[in-house]
């Protein structure tokens, strides 16, 4: 930020401006024009005739930083307190929601410092100290954070599971795609908001399974299986059997032993499924804590597919299963988009 003290540079960028003005100066010696060292030195022409006339009247010693102009009200250190009670949340302060905001910043400052800030010098401030304006990640109220950090920590163990066993690390995770798709932005003419026109009277879903599967010295895989439109017993989604049969199909298919990572759907812990994992000695199993998506790299491949259907106005549901396929296939002919998945998941793929 360019001025973030409120009319002064940053020591780094009063560092570096000095040593503009000290080159300048070995130029002005020799005698060149302003409009060429502008040039060279990338300073606007207005800028080298100030410095011109203060060398010529006082030397290089005219040319020396005299510090910052004007100091922040808040110095580094209150800065920390303030960032203290801003990680306590808003609600801890009284607000109603999870959302900081300038005014809301603005009111803690004033409660705590007895400092008076407009918005925008609150927006310079927090800038100054690399915050930014963003889009909150949503977690579960229901998840258990202590769990799930105990979970990032056993992921490690079941890759050394993984590496002893010589076996496949897998993923598996479910997603539903409706006929109403995700909204993407679009270029549009200012004050004219774009309309995308999409079916919003169909209820139609289908559901995918997924596995994302990694081995080192081997290209990631992934393996997917719709869901029948109708199961015999009325069931639209996944039986544990098509789970069974996903699972066979995939350790065929990458020839050795897999350990399974997944979450605590019914399907997934009902008896039948826990008889199948127990007769079966290349399949490893372990759960997911629950409400921890973040910790399944499958998730990322619905992400992928989700941004390539926005917008679309899809005609029925074997265009939406047309549409999710062929992206699907992309990204199996594409694999090394599929480690990217793996952005805020800790666990190690590699050997170790």
């Amino acid at each position: 930020m360019r001025y973030p003290q409120g009319g002064g540079l940053t020591a780094q960028r009063r560092e570096v401006r000095e040593r503009l003005r000290m080159a300048a100066a070995e130029r002005f010696a020799l005698g060149q024009d302003n409009t060429l060292i502008a040039k060279d030195l990338r300073v606007h022409v207005r800028s080298l005739q100030r410095w011109r006339k203060a060398w010529s009247e006082g030397g290089e010693a005219a040319l020396v930083s005299k510090g910052p102009t004007s100091l922040p009200m808040l110095s580094d250190e209150l800065f920390a307190k303030l960032e203290a009670e801003l990680d306590k949340g808003p609600e801890a302060h009284g607000f109603p929601d999870q959302t900081w905001t300038l005014a809301r910043i603005k009111t803690v400052i004033g409660r705590r410092f007895h400092k008076s800030y407009t918005p925008q010098g609150v927006a310079a401030l927090l800038h100054r100290h690399g915050w930014s304006h963003q889009s909150p990640a949503r977690r579960a109220v229901e998840r258990d954070e202590h769990a799930v950090t105990v979970g990032k920590g056993d992921l490690a163990a079941r890759g050394r599971t993984r590496a002893a066993l010589s076996a496949w690390l897998v993923f598996e995770d479910e997603a539903g795609f409706t006929m109403t798709p995700p909204t993407s932005r679009t270029w549009s003419r200012r004050g004219h908001t774009p309309i995308a026109r999409v079916r919003g009277r169909s209820r139609q879903h289908l559901s995918i399974a997924a596995l994302t599967c990694y081995k080192p010295g081997e290209r990631p895989r992934l393996i997917y299986r719709p869901a029948p439109a109708r199961q015999p017993d009325g069931r639209k989604g996944f039986a544990w059997y098509h789970y069974r049969d996903l699972l066979t199909a995939a350790h065929h298919q990458l020839g050795g032993p897999i350990v399974l990572i997944w979450d605590n759907l019914n399907t997934h812990v009902c008896s039948a499924m826990k008889k199948f994992i127990a007769e079966h000695d290349w399949l490893t199993v372990y759960q997911l804590p629950a409400y921890s998506p973040d910790l399944n790299p499958t998730e990322g491949i619905w992400s992928l597919v989700r941004r390539a259907l926005a917008n679309i106005a899809f005609a029925d549901l074997a265009h939406l299963e047309h549409a999710i396929r062929q992206r699907l296939r992309i990204i199996q002919h594409q694999p090394a988009l599929i480690p990217l998945c793996q952005s805020g998941v800790s666990h190690p793929v590699s050997p170790g």
